[in-house]
C-alpha cells in the first residue's frame, strides 16, 4: 500500500510550483510544505467520499456516522449484506446507496482492487477506478491523492481549489472549471501538490476569518 509522499519530494515539488505560479508561491509562503491528506485505501474511505458529495460537511458527517453505526465494520461485504432501505434511512439518497452497492460489488468481485490501484501507473489506476459505476473523475482523483499519494492527481472542478487560486492570484473573477483545468497543466507533474497547497492555504485563511477578534 502507498503512503503519503516523503517530505523531501513535497519540498522539491513546492519549490518548483512556486516558480511556476505566483499564486502557489504565495500559498507556499503562508503554509510551507503542506500536510498530505493520506487515508488508508479501503471501502470505508470510498464510502465516506460518496457520502460527502454535494452536501455540507456537517450534514455529510452526521449521515456517515449513522451509516457507520448501522454497519459496524464498514466493509464492502457488510454493505452487500445490509438492507439498502436501512442505509437510505441513515440519510443517504437513493443514487448514493446504489453507488455504494456498486462499489462494494466491484471490490468483492475483484474488479476493483485498491492495492492494485495504489501500485499502478496513474493512468491505469484512473481507468480501474472510473470503470466502476459510482466512481466519477472527482472521486477517482481523491482516491489517487489520499490513498496512492499521487503527486499529479488533480480533482478537476473542485470549487475550493478554484476559489483559493482566485484569491491568491488576486483575480477579479474565479476561473471556469475548463479554464482552471487548462491553467493547471503548467503544474504538471505536481498537480496533486498544488492541490494540497491550495487546500492548505484555504484552511488557514478560513481559520483566520473565523478567529475571535484580537486573537
Amino acid at each position: 500500500m502507498s503512503t503519503a509522499p516523503p517530505r523531501r519530494a513535497l519540498k522539491a515539488a513546492c519549490e518548483h510550483l512556486a516558480v511556476t505560479d505566483p499564486a502557489l508561491a504565495r500559498a507556499y509562503e503562508v503554509i510551507a510544505i503542506p500536510v498530505w491528506r493520506y487515508q488508508d485505501p479501503s471501502y470505508a474511505m470510498l464510502g465516506r467520499m460518496i457520502s460527502h458529495q454535494q452536501i455540507s460537511l456537517s450534514a455529510a458527517a452526521a449521515i456517515w456516522s449513522r451509516v457507520e453505526a448501522y454497519l459496524g465494520d464498514v466493509t464492502a461485504e457488510a454493505m452487500l449484506a445490509a438492507d439498502p432501505e436501512a442505509i437510505r434511512l441513515c440519510g443517504m439518497s437513493r443514487p448514493k446507496v446504489a453507488h455504494l452497492i456498486s462499489i462494494a460489488e466491484a471490490m468483492v468481485s475483484g474488479r476493483l482492487d485498491l492495492a492494485r490501484v495504489c501500485a499502478a501507473p496513474l493512468d491505469e489506476a484512473r481507468a480501474e477506478l472510473l470503470a466502476v459505476r459510482g466512481i466519477g473523475p472527482w472521486t477517482a482523483e481523491l482516491v489517487l491523492l489520499y490513498a496512492a499519494g499521487a503527486l499529479d492527481a488533480f480533482p478537476t472542478a473542485d470549487v475550493g481549489l478554484m476559489e483559493a487560486h482566485k484569491r491568491l492570484g488576486a483575480y477579479d473573477t474565479r476561473m471556469t472549471a475548463k479554464a482552471f483545468t487548462a491553467h493547471a497543466e503548467r503544474w504538471r507533474p505536481y498537480r496533486g501538490v498544488a492541490t494540497h497547497l491550495l487546500w492548505g492555504w484555504l484552511h488557514v485563511d478560513r481559520a483566520r476569518d473565523t478567529a475571535p477578534e484580537g486573537a
